[in-house]
């Protein structure tokens, strides 16, 4: 997958746009006309403040369903971004928690949308909705039917879980590419808010050989320059939230500076591989008969 040709830029940084409780949920508060312009507000907020791209969740809707959501939820988060689709020209990407892959998929193929979240793709996770078994056979096909070639992004051992057995994370990044087919992996933290470690970046890194690899958590303008050191992109909530609290409406003050912070840590990136690049040129034997070119 070509990320600048979906974002404009090899290292996107993707915000969040949660959406307030959903009917049928349990803090459904009866608005959805509201819920709609919280949602137009935020997504104005993250592409003002310079984002690359934005993905919708539902997630006020805790506690989720571990599977398949309602219908209604399907159909409000259908009008959220086919709002925002013509609200913004930044793409799109849909997470229908906790793991209904297939209800994304089709909101994103129907509203041309470019990109899901998919918190559990392959293996078995516990988490506190129970077992989640991934679907990747069933997705991977449902996509083909659809014709469609929205891009499947996807977690590999999913925050707020822990897997069945103890997969090392390089053959779980391995399987989640090369068996489940996914277009691009994402690393978290534990918990919502907790980055990953950077060690454990590189590894996925190096064992997506090429695939772009996303932080998924825990990202802040303060940590950024270092975990984007082993990383494609970043997607990235609460530290762009007003007051860095999670129930807060995204602040564009906030997102303009975790894309300053960003885009220096991929500046000094640029820099430090021209460097090695050039001293590694100079440091070459030229062949027999042949003149070194001039750095």
């Amino acid at each position: 997958m070509d990320l600048k040709q979906i974002f404009k830029t090899p290292n996107p940084i993707i915000g969040v746009v949660h959406l307030q409780p959903l009917p049928t949920s349990p803090r459904w508060g009866g608005n959805l006309k509201a819920i709609i312009g919280r949602a137009e507000q935020e997504a104005t907020a993250l592409a003002s403040g310079g984002a690359n791209g934005i993905i919708v969740e539902n997630f006020f809707d805790a506690p989720f369903a571990k599977d398949c959501v309602d219908p209604a939820v399907v159909s409000a988060m259908t009008l959220v971004v086919e709002r925002l689709t013509n609200l913004v020209t930044l793409p799109i990407g849909v997470n229908v928690l906790r793991n209904d892959a297939h209800s994304a998929i089709a909101i994103a193929s129907c509203t041309g949308a470019q990109f899901i979240r998919v918190n559990v793709l392959n293996g078995i996770m516990a988490t506190d909705q129970g077992l989640i078994e991934g679907q990747a056979h069933q997705l991977l096909r449902y996509r083909r039917e659809l014709g469609s070639d929205v891009k499947i992004f996807a977690d590999v051992l999913v925050k707020h879980g822990r897997p069945l057995g103890s997969p090392n994370l390089t053959t779980a990044v391995q399987e989640t590419i090369g068996r489940a087919l996914a277009d691009a992996v994402i690393l978290s933290g534990w918990t919502t808010g907790s980055p990953p470690s950077l060690e454990d970046l590189e590894l996925a890194s190096a064992a997506a050989a090429g695939i772009p690899v996303f932080i998924g958590s825990g990202a802040s303008w303060e940590n950024i320059s270092t975990l984007m050191q082993a990383a494609d992109g970043v997607i990235v909530s609460s530290s762009l939230k007003r007051n860095g609290r999670i129930d807060q409406p995204i602040d564009p003050i906030r997102v303009s500076q975790f894309v300053e912070a960003a885009r220096r840590s991929l500046s000094q990136k640029e820099r430090e591989q021209e460097n090695r690049d050039a001293n590694g040129s100079r440091g070459q034997t030229p062949e027999p008969g042949k003149v070194p070119s001039k750095t």
